[in-house]
């Protein structure tokens, strides 16, 4: 079992890599996850990392500056990434996006919240700055073992649960599940840890997880680090079963975080500026 998984984490495969263009707002200054929205063709919602407010941007693979929207009733300590999915409460229609105020690099906070907000028509420029959303619903969450520096989520079409993804600093990284009833919850809620996941975390290598996505049918789950993306097959319970070998990076850089489906076969990746230049977008296409 052991040298399996050491075979499965080393023998990576090289992908198509494509840059589309980079972030032309100067407000998106560290892109920490994306969504692709599926009812406005072409648009992408992006965020930045601790630092600002409760803001979406929204752009598209060039890296346009749609104009931002804030997020009514959301507070920003420290937002990791931005998910797609069904809205948790029974009768509303459409879809949502969900962001997790899960980032803590000290692994000290008590419970972290995960706001979910209908999808918002896209600004019509960047010009268009009042813009606010729908008010936020927000879970609290806490993790049963203690505090976890979470960047990576993602939200089930099948069953709209949220599912958490440690980063890996405490040496294992860990799946966690909230089901779509805990939003009825005025307290904090325990979530239930799923499994450790079989990749094992090497700082100094760049395999710290930044950030997970689904692909909208629910058959695919797509886990990123700095240098390797590595697809699981969800199944019961939300388990995950690695498919495939793993995706390699390295050509990258350790400065990009954000990862979603652009379709089936494509996912779109989002990085952080640097002084050389702002933040990039890439497609990636990996033969599995």
């Amino acid at each position: 079992m052991l040298l399996s998984l050491l075979l499965w984490q080393t023998s990576t495969i090289t992908p198509v890599i494509e840059l589309t263009g980079r972030f032309q707002s100067p407000r998106v200054t560290e892109s920490s996850g994306v969504a692709v929205s599926r009812a406005h063709r072409g648009t992408l919602w992006t965020h930045n990392d601790s630092g600002d407010g409760p803001y979406l941007f929204a752009t598209d693979l060039r890296g346009a500056d749609r104009g931002a929207i804030r997020v009514s009733g959301a507070r920003a300590v420290d937002w990791e990434d931005i998910a797609l999915g069904p809205c948790p409460l029974a009768g509303r229609q459409g879809a949502c996006l969900y962001i997790g105020d899960t980032g803590d690099n000290l692994e000290r906070r008590r419970s972290v919240t995960v706001y979910a907000v209908p999808e918002p028509d896209p600004p019509t420029s960047p010009a268009d700055t009042q813009r606010v959303t729908a008010a936020a619903l927000a879970l609290s969450v806490r993790y049963p073992d203690g505090s976890h520096d979470v960047e990576a989520m993602y939200v089930s079409p099948r069953d709209t649960a949220v599912y958490l993804i440690s980063k890996g600093r405490g040496g294992t990284i860990r799946l966690y599940r909230a089901g779509r009833d805990t939003w009825q919850s005025p307290r904090p809620v325990t979530v239930q840890l799923i499994q450790t996941l079989p990749i094992v975390p090497k700082a100094r290598t760049g395999r710290r997880v930044t950030d997970a996505a689904i692909r909208p049918d629910g058959a695919l789950v797509a886990v990123r680090t700095y240098n390797e993306i590595y697809f699981f097959t969800p199944g019961p319970g939300g388990r995950l079963t690695p498919s495939g070998h793993p995706c390699a990076l390295d050509r990258l850089g350790r400065v990009g975080e954000g990862i979603a489906f652009l379709d089936d076969e494509t996912v779109v990746l989002t990085s952080e500026g640097n002084p050389l230049g702002p933040g990039a977008i890439h497609t990636v296409r990996c033969a599995r």
